[in-house]
């Protein structure tokens, strides 16, 4: 599915909410009486440029030279469907601005993190050693982890799920 929307030029952006809500779509028709929710994160360079999750030790090694000293985006969705159908939605943004990577830490950063973060998209966790990537972040903790958090307890509430 991803491929079929990067065909049809869809954008980071509403890559990562089509494939959250095709996860909570999905999930959905089988427990119509649940809400589900749905989450996907995807990470573009300036350029245009769609990253994805590493095959390899290798590829990540290139990954992580080819965001070296730039600025990419990092998109997370999150759509809750309830009997089959989208109710609620969320894409948030991040700009994660990398710092200049030796070859050194390059190395030294995978015999540390791989192949743990052959799972994520980017190729980081910033809730570990992946912090150590970037000189500046601007977003939302939570959005960089892969979940817009505080919109989504916030529709929560809304629906009187949590207490306000």
């Amino acid at each position: 599915m991803k491929e079929s929307l990067r065909a049809e030029g869809v954008n980071a952006r509403d890559l990562a909410d089509a494939l959250a809500e095709l996860k909570a779509t999905k999930l959905s028709r089988r427990h119509p009486d649940d809400l589900v929710l749905g989450c996907d994160s995807t990470v573009v360079l300036d350029d245009g440029t769609m990253l994805d999750k590493a095959a390899s030790r290798a590829e990540q090694r290139d990954l992580l030279h080819m965001i070296s000293g730039k600025r990419h985006l990092l998109y997370s969705a999150a759509v809750i469907c309830e009997a089959g159908n989208p109710v609620w939605r969320h894409v948030d943004v991040a700009k994660m601005h990398v710092r200049a990577l030796s070859d050194a830490f390059i190395d030294s950063y995978l015999d540390r993190e791989w192949p743990a973060i052959g799972g994520c998209v980017g190729g980081y966790r910033v809730e570990g050693h992946g912090t150590q990537l970037f000189a500046r972040i601007e977003g939302n903790h939570f959005t960089i982890q892969g979940l817009p958090l505080l919109p989504l307890l916030d529709y929560l509430r809304e629906r009187g799920i949590l207490p306000w």
